[in-house]
């Protein structure tokens, strides 16, 4: 049962978790090349949020919700 879980642990460190260490490598030249990992993320974020925000007024435009005072139970 041991060399199942080092085999995980190698999997892991030594094949999955390698374009990071390449990245930490990175960081000794290019800040912006070693983080582009957050940027992607943060992009994608960002065009989550304006697609919802944009949905939400679509729906509000609309008048689709109801706004009255009992229209929630725990109100």
């Amino acid at each position: 049962m041991k060399d199942f879980f080092y085999g995980i642990q190698d999997l892991f460190v030594n094949t999955l978790f390698a374009p990071f260490d390449a990245l930490r490598e990175l960081e000794l030249t290019n800040w912006f090349g070693a983080n582009i990992m957050s940027w992607i993320f943060m992009a994608i974020g960002s065009v989550a949020f304006v697609y919802w925000m944009l949905e939400l007024k679509k729906y509000n435009d609309n008048n689709e919700e109801d706004k009255s005072v009992s229209a929630h139970s725990y109100l």
